[in-house]
C-alpha cells in the first residue's frame, strides 16, 4: 500500500510522541504498519489477546461492553490522533479484551506490534509518560461514564448525549436502540424520554433520525448554558 502524507510521518500526529527522540520515533515508524479497516469492522473483541497498539490516524472507533444477556453500554469513542486504554491495559497486563472494538467509519490506523510496545515502555521514559498520560485521560473518563450512569437522571444524559452526537447540527441519524447503547438503559426508557422531549416541543422524531427544534432547552437541561 502506498504511503500518503498521512502515514508517512504519523507519528508527529501524537503530541506526547511528537517530542520523543528521533531514534524512539524512528522506532515506531520503521516497525509499525499502516492497516485501512472497512466502517462496522469488529476490530478486537472478549476473549482475545491484543496483537498491536494501534494510534488512529483516521476515522472512529466505539469501545463497547456486551453482558452475558446481550445487554450493551457504550464505553468511550476512539478518535483520530488517540490510542485505546483498553489495549495498553490489556498489554501492560497480558490479559485478553473483556470489551469489543467497532469502527463507526471507515479507520486508518498505525499498528504497533506487542514486542515493539513492550520494548519501547521499558527503554524510553518519554513513551512511558506518553502510554500513561493517555491512559490516565482515558480512565477519568470511565470513571465520569460510570458516575453519569450510577448517579445523573437519565433525561439530563440523554440531553447530553443528543448534543453529543449532533456535533452542531440539528438532525442526529440515530435510532431509539442505539441510544439506549449509548447510555447503557433499556429502548422503552429512551422511547418514553424522546416522547416527553417531543411533547415539550424540544425535538422531532423521523425514521432513524431525531431533529432537535429547541436545542436551547436540551443545552439548558444538559447544563451546557447557564
Amino acid at each position: 500500500m502506498a504511503q500518503t502524507d498521512l502515514t508517512i510521518d504519523w507519528v508527529e500526529r501524537f503530541a506526547g510522541l511528537a517530542r520523543l527522540e528521533p531514534e524512539i520515533k524512528q522506532i515506531l515508524l520503521t516497525r509499525s504498519a499502516i492497516v485501512d479497516v472497512p466502517k462496522d469492522t469488529m476490530i478486537f473483541g472478549p476473549d482475545r489477546s491484543p496483537e498491536n497498539m494501534l494510534f488512529l490516524l483516521d476515522g472512529t472507533v466505539r469501545v463497547q461492553q456486551v453482558s452475558e444477556t446481550g445487554h450493551e453500554i457504550v464505553l468511550y469513542r476512539i478518535h483520530a490522533g488517540e490510542s485505546c486504554v483498553l489495549t495498553t491495559a490489556c498489554l501492560l497486563a497480558y490479559e485478553d479484551y473483556a470489551a469489543e472494538g467497532i469502527s463507526e467509519t471507515a479507520v486508518k490506523a498505525a499498528a504497533v506490534p506487542r514486542d515493539v510496545f513492550d520494548d519501547l515502555v521499558a527503554r524510553s521514559k518519554s513513551f512511558r509518560d506518553f502510554v500513561f498520560a493517555a491512559f490516565s485521560k482515558r480512565i477519568t473518563d470511565l470513571f465520569r461514564m460510570i458516575d453519569e450512569v450510577a448517579f445523573q437522571r437519565l433525561d439530563v444524559r440523554l440531553a447530553d448525549r443528543l448534543i453529543d452526537l449532533s456535533e452542531g447540527a440539528d438532525t442526529i441519524s440515530t435510532t431509539h436502540q442505539k441510544l439506549s447503547v449509548e447510555l447503557g438503559t433499556a429502548r422503552e426508557v429512551i422511547s418514553r424520554q424522546l416522547q416527553e422531549y417531543q411533547r415539550r416541543g424540544w425535538i422531532a422524531q423521523g425514521r432513524g433520525s431525531i431533529t432537535m427544534t429547541n436545542r436551547a432547552a436540551l443545552e439548558q437541561l444538559a447544563g451546557h448554558v447557564g
